[in-house]
């Protein structure tokens, strides 16, 4: 799985940011924390859930259940806005 081109990503200041471009089917923007723009930055290319997961414990001093309960709450909410191939 991977963002899909129609939605852009930027981070700035500590936080995260998605843009729907035109023909993305979501109108608004999402706002998050750094956490979630490392997520974002991670789906640039393809990807799991679990490599994301994984990379989320290597960067962070966080207990792998925290993290797999926040990325796969990040992930559903992704999909329901329709931002993943």
């Amino acid at each position: 799985m991977k963002l899909k081109k129609e939605f852009l990503s930027h981070n700035s200041d500590g936080e995260a940011y998605l843009i729907p471009a035109a023909g993305a089917g979501f109108s608004g923007m999402v706002k998050g924390n750094k956490t979630l723009g490392v997520i974002l930055d991670l789906l640039k290319e393809d990807t799991t859930e679990e490599a994301i997961a994984a990379a989320m414990c290597e960067r962070f001093d966080v207990p792998k259940e925290t993290v797999g309960k926040d990325v796969s709450r990040v992930i559903a909410e992704l999909r329901k806005i329709g931002a993943l191939e």
